[in-house]
């Protein structure tokens, strides 16, 4: 008996090897498979499709950019997720990021609050010899101190560009506030204020509007809401914005591109920032709060619920349909009429696929004797530091061409790239 137990064994061994190594064989390539479907590594990497009227300012500055030509490379291994990106870039920030120097000024408010912004001088002169300054409104809860925004200012500077760069009113954590207000989604009372400042302390200059993400809508709100904003501003940018307020809060209870999960993260940012300010917020004679919103506030889970308890308050809003409404840009982006550039990724897991018809629908709706052009890209960098670059390249580009061909009624459409 032993004798045939000893030759199954003798029988069997042989091949165990073998299978074992088929198994890992098969785990391997399973593994490089979840790696390149969750890295997109075959995603192609192609030009952008660019649509545009034959003119000679698109011409010239398609030719004199070529960002807007050529296929973008991405980082290797992370660059074409998104996810990664931004968590990445969460986590790890960026590499030698440049420290810019500037002066922080301080103007006070009608109602009391106190909005800051800094203040950088460029660091050569500008190509065309002018005096150019950028009035820059960062994303949702950011400052003048944040990397992209650093790493922005920092190249614009070389180029001969003079910054001045918005710190949302209750963004900064070392800047008490002085009335119980903070930063919402539209308000555009303090950048009105830093442009009505660079106007006024620079009369020979002229301005270039720069907005990211929540700044976008910001940015583009106030050259809307009134014809006089638009005065010596030669072109607007506006980069990852969602354009309508409402849609987008809609799209965040969604777990499509995981942006229930943004909404968790993006949530538990927003409450540290209004509980730093508790004191102000809630403690002051003047305050729209009730107790109840402060514990209402502990137990919110995403942005609607904050904005629904705390931010419609700010400007005394009945509802949050109406606070939304107010504060969306689309209903205000149609009335400005300088050089305006909307850039958006297409694959950014905050702005879904649905807002981006609301770029495409404005630049095929222009006024007679305007010019557009449309263009399309996909694979550009997606997080705000890495489009930096780019942006300060189109920028400067387009400042040469509008002041090489004298042309201001162009407007320029980015609807699916950054």
């Amino acid at each position: 008996m032993s004798a045939q137990v000893d030759a199954d064994v003798q029988t069997i061994s042989p091949e165990m090897p073998a299978m074992f190594d088929g198994m890992k064989l098969a785990a391997v390539a399973t593994v490089l498979y979840v790696i390149v479907r969750i890295l997109n590594l075959k995603c192609p990497m192609v030009a952008p499709d660019i649509t545009c009227q034959d003119t000679p300012l698109n011409c010239y500055l398609l030719k004199s950019c070529p960002i807007l030509t050529k296929e973008y490379i991405p980082p290797l291994l992370w660059g074409k997720n998104g996810h990664l990106q931004t968590a990445l870039y969460g986590k790890m920030g960026r590499v030698k990021c440049p420290k810019p120097c500037g002066l922080r000024k301080y103007l006070p408010m009608s109602d009391g609050a106190t909005a800051t912004f800094d203040l950088f001088e460029p660091q050569g002169v500008h190509c065309t010899g002018d005096d150019i300054t950028l009035v820059i409104c960062p994303g949702i809860g950011n400052h003048s101190e944040k990397h992209y925004i650093r790493t922005f200012v920092d190249y614009s500077q070389k180029q001969g560009y003079r910054c001045a760069v918005l710190n949302h009113l209750g963004a900064l954590p070392n800047i008490e506030l002085t009335s119980p207000r903070m930063f919402t989604y539209g308000c555009t009372w303090e950048f009105s204020a830093m442009v009505g400042y660079i106007k006024h302390t620079f009369p020979q200059t002229q301005l270039i509007v720069v907005g990211f993400s929540l700044g976008g809508n910001i940015a583009c709100k106030y050259l809307g809401e009134n014809l006089a904003n638009q005065e010596r501003v030669l072109c607007c940018v506006s980069v990852c914005q969602g354009y309508n307020v409402l849609r987008a809060q809609e799209t965040f209870l969604q777990w499509d591109q995981c942006r229930r999960l943004y909404n968790f993260i993006m949530a538990g940012n927003m409450k540290k920032i209004i509980l730093s300010h508790r004191a102000s917020l809630f403690g002051m004679s003047s305050s729209k709060m009730e107790p109840a919103d402060l514990s209402r506030l502990y137990t919110a889970t995403s942005l609607m619920q904050i904005d629904d308890n705390i931010m419609r308050k700010f400007h005394g809003h009945n509802s949050i349909k109406e606070y939304y409404e107010k504060e969306s840009c689309v209903h205000y982006i149609h009335n400005i009429s300088v050089p305006l550039f909307l850039m958006n990724s297409s694959d950014d897991p905050l702005v879904h696929q649905s807002l981006l018809t609301i770029p495409r629908t404005l630049a095929a709706s222009f006024l007679d004797g305007q010019s557009h052009s449309q263009l399309r890209q996909r694979y550009l960098p997606m997080g705000e530091t890495q489009a930096a670059m780019p942006v300060g390249e189109i920028m400067l580009c387009a400042t040469l061409s509008i002041m090489l061909y004298g042309v201001l009624s162009i407007e320029l459409r980015l609807d699916d790239g950054f």
